[in-house]
């Protein structure tokens, strides 16, 4: 968490939401993301997805078994479904989302059994850091 923390501080300080995400295998990080949607205009450039996708380059496949994705803020449906997709084995998140979160506050696709892949999440790691860097971030944007 400690590395998707400093990614996620990177992300604010250029002007982004601060999240972010790494991709872990076999104890490595094979995979790293913090938002860019500002930066390359693109809704879909979430800090999640970003780290998926390094992953899937560095391993060599689009299945992600074995993975565990960390990320500050609980993933959102797109997010969640990437993940859901990725076939990851689990989702370490900090802080909760309750007006977007899909790992279990708003809805809960990581568990849903009508989908083909389902996996653990383990919520509120380093919640109170997660939590603050986000509220700081927007604090100083209402100025």
């Amino acid at each position: 968490m400690d590395e998707a923390l400093a990614l996620a501080r990177a992300a604010g300080e250029a002007g982004e939401v601060p999240v972010g995400a790494v991709a872990l295998h076999e104890g490595a990080i094979v995979g790293r993301g913090a938002n860019r949607r500002e930066t390359d205009r693109d809704p879909t450039a979430h800090a999640e997805l970003l780290a998926i996708q390094e992953a899937a380059r560095a391993l060599g496949r689009w299945r992600l078994a074995g993975v565990t994705l960390v990320v500050t803020l609980e993933p959102c449906a797109m997010c969640a479904g990437a993940m859901v997709l990725a076939r990851i084995d689990r989702l370490v998140y900090g802080a909760d989302d309750p007006k977007a979160g899909a790992a279990g506050s708003l809805t809960d696709l990581t568990a849903d059994p009508r989908l083909n892949h389902r996996f653990p999440v383990e919520r509120g790691l380093q919640a109170e850091a997660c939590s603050e860097l986000l509220k700081a971030f927007f604090r100083a944007r209402r100025g």
